[in-house]
């Protein structure tokens, strides 16, 4: 287990609810190439944390990496409609254009 790995779960410990620490270990868990593990806090976050906008685009992505279109496709249109909602430009743009390179097989 990485020296990163063990920290990020020292600190959600402490902080459980926490989006962003749930978020950097997901990313932690792709990096050792542990999958079903990052699958698997994307989804919590995604349950209990709906708003944490930066959540959509990769949680899709590994969705896409494991052959999950359909639910990938969800996501991305969930984040495209928050996007919406709360204003944010950078996010919507980056979640249409993954989505359409999804519809287009890319």
């Amino acid at each position: 287990m990485s020296k990163r790995l063990e920290q990020l779960q020292q600190l959600l410990g402490q902080k459980p609810q926490d989006a962003f620490l749930r978020f950097a270990l997901a990313k932690e868990y792709e990096k050792q190439a542990e999958q079903e593990l990052a699958l698997q806090q994307y989804a919590a976050i995604h349950k209990d944390t709906p708003e944490y906008m930066g959540l959509y685009y990769h949680y899709a992505a590994l969705l896409i990496e494991n052959e999950e279109e359909e639910l990938a496709m969800n996501i991305y249109e969930e984040g495209i409609a928050l996007a919406q909602k709360t204003g944010d430009a950078h996010s919507l743009s980056e979640l249409k254009n993954a989505k359409m390179n999804l519809e287009m097989g890319l």
